[in-house]
């Protein structure tokens, strides 16, 4: 690419509003204008490089539908961009957005652009219990484009048998993967808080986190008044935080007009590459091996590639984290030790730091882009993940310009594209089946209330079932089940039944 048309991310900012009630909390509008404005003057540039943007992207809002969005957020910058983007859903959509704009950037497609998000559940949900509704922005002229694909991230049947939100799901992910491994439950409990424990040391030292307190792996791991079981293996304290008023933004230009702006060079920070890729086994129940995430490690590994580097090369990594196997399945794929040297996060992950609502990478980036300031020539990678495992981004960074690109990485072979494809459950399952993973999901009050299993019929079908929904039985279910347990299907009314044989 031409010197004047590479991209470089020039201004980040963050907010992390932990203390305002709802009737002067600012609203998912403010929270973006302030992020934008703080962008821009990370840069130097200030209100010039405002003027100076073609194009305004905006990380969708949960909870926030104006007409919109990207409109009204220019009319408050006073900028008037020739391309407004909204994104999908999906907590890897902010790198894949940042990685399509630094392409356009790199073809003089484009020359400055932001990109902003925001997450004011905390807000929405406290005014909603107060029977208060919000008094957010709406409208906004003209249509934005949409970036991505609004997709569902489960099926009926998932939700029918008690899959329907990712505390539910992800446990899933956990167990099989722990049973891969050939660990039992407390070593795999004292493994999981120490992975975490790291995490919340970091958000400790992290001003834009929303829980900065840093924790021991027991208090994390262990069901407590303030940390209850939510599903198995998971206590509150591992699942990432929904309710925060927190917004991020990054703003990118070419060398070129950084140059003609004035933003100072130790401000830049180069983009080397990136990548994304989705499950051929879009939904959870269909996935072919639960403790297996291929399409991870293919966005990794392209974004590397593209950057020309090696995992080794890399000094600061930031996993996407919303629950533990989210980072265990990344270093599985990749290789890469849990107590890897270089740490896994740079702002404390999602249940500590926060940034929920499909814009934690916006503030991964933001903290990226400020570890690698203060770290000349340092290389930093990037990862985010979309619904259930489902969907991924990468991208590396640098403040160092890239010298040539890599070269792209191989297609996978046949019988690994075999091995991805989806292994849809059947409706209705008889006989004896085996367990391929399990979570049991409790109530408010900490007692068990749902157990959900899925596993293989003797002829190796897919299956989905719940147990029976008694507190003993579910008690006697984790007592004495795990991951390749043999129980006993039956279907009664078209739902499926798994008990212990």
């Amino acid at each position: 690419m031409k010197d004047d048309q590479r991209p470089v991310l020039v201004g980040v900012a963050q907010s992390c509003i932990r203390d305002a009630e709802p009737a002067s909390a600012p609203d998912p509008l403010r929270l973006l204008e302030g992020v934008a404005r703080g962008a821009a003057e990370d840069s130097g540039a200030g209100g010039r490089a405002l003027r100076e943007l073609d194009t305004l992207g905006i990380v969708e809002v949960i909870a926030w539908r104006p007409k919109n969005a990207p409109r009204l957020l220019a009319e408050k910058l006073g900028v008037t961009p020739r391309h407004e983007i909204l994104t999908a859903t999906g907590g890897e959509i902010p790198i894949t957005l940042v990685n399509e704009l630094a392409r356009r950037i790199a073809a003089g497609k484009a020359r400055v652009a932001l990109v902003a998000g925001a997450n004011a559940i905390r807000t929405y949900r406290r005014a909603r219990r107060a029977g208060v509704k919000p008094d957010w922005a709406a409208g906004g002229s003209g249509e934005a484009t949409l970036f991505g694909v609004h997709k569902p991230g489960s099926t009926p049947l998932e939700m029918e048998y008690g899959l329907r939100m990712p505390p539910d799901i992800y446990p899933i992910f956990e167990n099989a993967l722990r049973a891969r491994r050939g660990l039992d439950r407390e070593t795999h409990r004292r493994r999981m808080g120490a992975l975490m424990s790291r995490f919340t040391q970091v958000a400790a030292k992290n001003p834009y986190a929303w829980f900065p307190v840093a924790r021991s792996a027991d208090e994390l791991t262990l069901p407590a008044p303030d940390n209850r079981m939510i599903a198995v293996p998971y206590t509150k304290y591992l699942n990432a935080v929904m309710e925060t008023d927190q917004a991020a933004a990054v703003l990118l230009m070419s060398v070129g007009a950084a140059r003609e702006l004035g933003v100072p060079e130790d401000r830049w920070v180069h983009w080397w590459g990136g990548a994304h890729a989705e499950e051929e086994a879009w939904f959870p129940s269909e996935r072919p091996d639960f403790a297996a995430c291929p399409a991870l490690r293919d966005a990794a590994t392209g974004a590397l590639a593209e950057a020309g580097l090696a995992l080794d090369a890399i000094d600061c990594i930031d996993f996407y984290s919303c629950f533990p196997v989210a980072v265990e399945m990344a270093c599985e794929m990749l290789g890469l030790e849990e107590n890897d040297p270089r740490g896994l996060t740079v702002t404390g992950g999602l249940p500590y730091a926060g940034g929920p609502g499909n814009n934690y990478t916006l503030h991964s980036l933001a903290a990226m882009a400020e570890r690698l300031r203060a770290r000349p020539g340092a290389k930093g990678l990037v990862t985010g993940n979309g619904w259930y495992l489902t969907k991924h981004a990468a991208s590396v960074w640098s403040t160092l310009p890239r010298e040539k690109s890599g070269t792209p990485p191989a297609e996978p072979s046949a019988a690994e594209r075999a091995r991805r494809r989806p292994l849809a459950p059947v409706p209705e399952a008889h006989g004896s089946g085996t367990v391929e993973s399990f979570t049991v999901l409790f109530d408010r009050e900490g007692q068990p209330a749902r157990g959900i299993v899925l596993g293989r019929t003797q002829t190796g079908e897919r299956f989905l079932a719940n147990t029976p929904d008694d507190r003993a039985s579910l008690e006697d279910f984790l007592a004495s089940q795990d991951v390749g347990s043999v129980g006993k299907l039956s279907s009664h009314d078209g739902h499926n039944r798994f008990e212990p044989a």
